[in-house]
């Protein structure tokens, strides 16, 4: 039952096992994971504001799971244009320095520490300047082909994985047992985001923003906001966080059973 959970379309790992979850010359399917039993990715799209960060982490902490954050990576290349001085508008310019910061996580650390140029880069990503620019940067099809391999390879090294973003159901790993679609209204998303902001905040200009930000991320090119195929909504705008995690925790136990859950339980328990 579990060897074959997953079997996503990855691109070669550094891992001397079979990162594409497809047996080879004879190899069971471990994807990088120490035991050829532990394979699960579970994926949580959705638009900007639904607060699928948040949900994701408690989601993979409930379930012994590791967290990605692949929106931390958009945001992080925003920064690196904005503070390297490069032309916002030259494709190839930021694709290369995407490539040469050489992104990567600290999963040492919880969350896992995202560092760019080997230098922490959490503390710049949720600047206001970053994030008047992650959408655009996140259209560019050189850079998301970047971004897109360094997830899988990290899908491939972590196995075991909640991973949450735009495309992580429908491009990155498409064929994950559990794709979630974590949503909610724009009204709802303006409130939390102006709760955030604190005094002041104009809720119907957010409001605005976000209307804006969802047409631009669903209409785009390349890795556009879709509900992933096979994929369930959880609209979260009615829902307090506790109930939404407790559901999204249960659609995952529902979807891949007890036994692979509690096998990852007592691994984390042990590690």
């Amino acid at each position: 039952m579990t060897s074959n959970l997953l079997e996503p379309e990855l691109k070669p790992d550094a891992q001397p096992t079979n990162p594409t979850g497809r047996p080879q010359d004879g190899v069971r399917p471990t994807l990088g994971a120490p035991d050829a039993e532990m394979a699960l990715i579970v994926t949580i799209d959705g638009p900007a504001g639904a607060g699928k960060s948040t949900v994701a982490r408690e989601v993979a902490r409930r379930l012994g799971l590791e967290f990605l954050d692949t929106g931390a990576m958009y945001r992080a290349v925003a920064a690196l244009a904005i503070d390297h001085g490069i032309d916002q508008a030259d494709e190839e310019a930021v694709a290369k320095l995407t490539r040469d910061a050489d992104l990567h996580f600290d999963w040492t650390t919880d969350p896992p520490t995202l560092l760019a140029f080997d230098r922490p880069i959490m503390d710049r990503l949720r600047d206001r300047d970053v994030s008047a620019l992650v959408s655009p940067i996140s259209a560019m099809p050189e850079v998301r082909d970047v971004l897109v391999s360094l997830q899988r390879r990290i899908g491939g090294r972590h196995p075991l994985l909640v991973t949450e973003g735009r495309d992580q159901g429908s491009v990155v790993f498409p064929q994950a047992p559990v794709k979630l679609y974590l949503d909610a209204s724009p009204r709802v998303r303006a409130i939390r985001r102006a709760e955030q902001i604190g005094e002041g905040a104009d809720i119907d200009a957010i409001e605005r923003k976000i209307i804006a930000r969802d047409e631009r991320d669903s209409t785009r090119a390349v890795g556009p906001l879709v509900r992933p195929n096979g994929g369930i909504v959880v609209d979260s705008s009615d829902l307090p966080f506790d109930v939404v995690v407790d559901t999204l925790v249960g659609i995952v136990r529902e979807k891949v059973g007890g036994e692979l859950l509690l096998a990852i339980s007592r691994r984390a328990g042990n590690g």
